[in-house]
């Protein structure tokens, strides 16, 4: 079972997530900020990690550049969940280190696809 990391701190955006993933077989972690993701993507190592790039404590452009640092972690992709116009979303979260973007509102119907061909992609 593949294990993918949410970093957000809006309450209403996590249970989304939470219950659009739900059917699928993912083990899902929750941190509300910044410094609790980077903690918690240590201790777990998780397979995916979505990330608020509006994060309370510290933006998500620094929580990303954190882990891509960290030996053990720089291959797990790291997708920005941002409410940025989607032009210029991905143009950004690219600079910003991520391995891709999926805009807010997030498109239920879609998300699912967008999140398992992040594990094929890096299955390969």
């Amino acid at each position: 079972m593949k294990t993918i990391l949410q970093i957000e701190d809006n309450h209403a955006n996590r249970l989304l997530v939470e219950r659009v993933l739900e059917p699928h077989p993912y083990r899902l972690l929750h941190a509300a900020d910044g410094e609790t993701g980077v903690t918690l993507a240590l201790e777990e190592k998780p397979d995916l990690i979505l990330v608020d790039m509006g994060l309370p404590d510290v933006d998500g452009q620094t929580v990303v550049t954190l882990l891509k640092q960290i030996p053990d972690m720089e291959n797990i992709p790291i997708v920005a969940i941002t409410a940025w116009p989607s032009d210029k979303a991905l143009e950004m979260a690219q600079q910003y280190g991520c391995d891709g973007c999926i805009t807010k509102p997030i498109n239920v119907k879609n998300f699912p696809a967008q999140i398992a061909a992040f594990f094929i992609d890096n299955d390969a």
